[in-house]
């Protein structure tokens, strides 16, 4: 059968435009320009970039059919004396296989002249091993006008992208000048920044063109101040609060409306959720539940609308799957909180109904029963809660549970030894991740001990792992704030990713930069 000849892998060329490119004096509201073949646009909201923006958006086609060129409407928003720079992209394909014209871009002026001054860096996440595409990088002229908060309210003065999988960035056609720097994950695409979305990164100084210098950001998200967004009656003694940031051990709900006095009540967070669970007895009378909830420096009240509604009956859920890893803890969590615990009324046996030692505890805010004992590989464990081995919200004790759980063998799983060198500060933490972002391992050093990193008993598997500065010995990672200026604290991420096979031993070198 004849094949249809060779596949066309040319992309268009560009032919000319109307009016021409880099023309000064700019009059038009209409740009008209011509390639050698049918064209289309594909993902053309993340590829156009206008610097800087035209408020309207200008319109920009072929949008359905293709054409040999592509309008753009602009309308009569355009500044004085400005240049200005639409750059397409991979936008540009040719509509039979889709080849692209990569980096295409029409500049013009309002002005006499073309500015010609640039800037180029690269962009990183800096929590996340792999950056997203498309990284704004935002340029905001410091005059009369400008103050701090311009980020929240006014498009830039210039505006580029991360365009490839090296996260870099350049942005041309600038003028001579003083300028506020940020780098934005904008996911509304308004060229604004919006802290409860998108992910920031600032130049900490001002940046003046011209420049030889080579920017450096890494975006990273706010972390949201606490605040409770809404309130939900959904059982005779229980209300949720939906909330927003960080709780800590400050938070209180105290009962305001009816007489607090006459109540018992206990905070449970959900695991997965950001909900507060707000218990109490006995069942409340009154039309609403007036609450006054504090953490830090927050305080708000909120009333919630009671109704007639049933008593939560209580259901167990297992922490654990049927495998439990050797360094592991056992763990129940329920609908219901748990009040408190009877260890007397707990046991747990191996497979030849020998008792093992153990020891249980209540983690109060996340309604967990945990239930701690040496294992050995290869091993089956029973775990039995008698009646009255816990207790409920409601006083009501449990029924009998019981629980079978095995620990693998030792030669199914691996262990990772890293050898990290060149630490500039402690405390440090160092991680282990699976694919989804879980920590999987964990430690903590807060002097220089030593550089090997022992991790035993890991699932075959791959992972990552990271090193994090912990400047403020909390151990855990902190985020920055762009208000108060402070920047995330660094992670460095081990540069290949680790596979982990049963009855292997892996030794890894990490040298920091």
């Amino acid at each position: 059968m004849p094949t249809g000849g060779d596949l066309d892998t040319i992309p268009p060329v560009f032919i000319n435009s109307s009016p021409e490119n880099f023309s000064t004096n700019f009059k038009n509201e209409e740009i008209r320009i011509y390639f050698d073949e049918f064209i289309k646009l594909e993902d053309a909201q993340k590829q156009i970039i206008i610097s800087p923006p035209i408020d309207p958006k200008p319109t920009i086609s072929p949008q359905g059919s293709p054409k040999k060129y592509v309008t753009i409407h602009l309308g009569d928003s355009l500044k004085e004396n400005t240049t200005y720079t639409i750059n397409f992209g991979n936008s540009i394909i040719d509509n039979n296989e889709e080849n692209p014209l990569p980096f295409f871009k029409y500049v013009f002026s309002t002005g006499g002249y073309i500015d010609s001054l640039n800037v180029s860096g690269t962009v990183k996440d800096a929590f996340e091993s792999e950056t997203e595409e498309f990284i704004s990088v935002l340029l905001y002229e410091i005059n009369e006008n400008y103050n701090d908060s311009i980020i929240y309210q006014e498009p830039p003065t210039y505006i580029g992208y991360t365009q490839d999988s090296t996260n870099s960035f350049q942005i041309e056609n600038m003028k001579e000048g003083k300028y506020r720097v940020i780098a934005l994950k904008d996911k509304n695409s308004n060229y604004l920044f919006n802290p409860s979305e998108d992910k920031i990164d600032f130049l900490e100084d001002t940046l003046t063109l011209p420049t030889n210098r080579n920017l450096e950001f890494s975006i990273f998200k706010e972390q949201k101040e606490f605040r409770v967004s809404k309130s939900k009656q959904v059982a005779a003694n229980h209300v949720v609060y939906g909330y927003e940031g960080l709780l800590n051990d400050s938070l209180e709900i105290e009962i305001l409306e009816p007489d607090p006095s006459q109540f018992n009540t206990q905070i449970v967070k959900d695991l997965e959720k950001d909900t507060l669970h707000f218990w109490y007895q006995p069942v409340i009378k009154e039309d609403s539940l007036t609450v006054k909830i504090t953490q830090l420096n927050y305080q708000d009240t909120v009333i919630t609308r009671m109704k007639e509604l049933y008593k939560d009956s209580i259901e167990i859920k297992k922490l654990n799957e049927s495998s439990i890893n050797i360094k592991e803890d056992f763990g129940l969590t329920a609908n219901i909180p748990f009040k408190a615990i009877d260890s007397s009324k707990i046991s747990v046996l191996n497979k030849d109904s020998v008792a093992v030692k153990f020891s249980s505890r209540l983690v109060a805010l996340e309604n967990k029963l945990m239930i701690d004992f040496d294992k050995t590989e290869k091993e089956t464990y029973y775990i039995q809660l008698l009646p009255n081995a816990f207790t409920d919200f409601y006083d009501k004790p449990n029924d009998t549970l019981k629980y079978r759980v095995k620990t693998p063998a030792i030669a199914d799983l691996g262990t990772l030894s890293l050898n990290i060198s060149k630490v500039k500060t402690y405390p440090i933490i160092v991680e282990v991740v699976d694919n989804k972002g879980k920590v999987i391992k964990q430690s903590i050093h807060r002097e220089d001990d030593g550089s090997s990193f022992y991790f035993e008993h890991i699932k075959p598997g791959k992972y990552k792992a990271r090193l994090i500065y912990d400047l403020n010995d909390n151990g855990k990672w902190d985020t920055g704030n762009y208000l108060n200026q402070t920047k995330p604290e660094q992670i460095i991420y081990f540069p290949k990713l680790i596979e982990m096979r049963a009855n292997w031993d892996i030794n890894e070198s990490f040298i920091l930069n």
